[in-house]
């Protein structure tokens, strides 16, 4: 049986690819040419071609889903505020940290997405329920 503990972390670091961008505006359908048409991209505030915000913040989900609570979470809902674009060639590491264990075995995890320089580009809060028989330690 897992245990969980208020300040366990856990992260799941990834790079930008631009046919992740790609692949992620084909599977969502956003297509919104600050993702995909360098010539617009390079016109709009960013100066460049950016990634999809929810395609880095998937990167919660990965980390929950793999590694805390793990493999049979249920995400139920998750907050995002976006702080910074991210590029192509940007490494990401999506960090979720055990703040509390509110009611009916539910857990609450800060979550954070930073760049390879450390700048949080992501930051927001997770609520799921941990898989069956994992152990709550406050």
């Amino acid at each position: 049986m897992k245990e969980l503990r208020i300040g366990d972390k856990a992260s799941f670091t990834r790079k930008i690819t631009s046919d992740d961008i790609f692949a992620y505006a084909a599977v969502s359908g956003d297509d919104n040419p600050v993702h995909i048409d360098e010539d617009y991209a390079k016109q709009s505030i960013f100066g460049e071609r950016i990634a999809h915000g929810y395609h880095v913040g998937s990167f919660i989900s990965a980390a929950i889903g793999k590694y805390l609570p793990g493999n049979g979470s249920i995400y139920l809902s998750q907050t995002m505020k976006f702080l910074d674009p991210v590029k192509v060639g940007d490494e990401i590491t999506a960090t979720v940290e055990v703040t509390a264990f509110p009611k009916d075995k539910r857990v609450l995890l800060k979550t954070v997405c930073t760049n390879q320089n450390g700048s949080e580009v992501i930051t927001g809060e997770a609520l799921v329920i941990p898989p069956e028989g994992t152990i709550l330690i406050s």
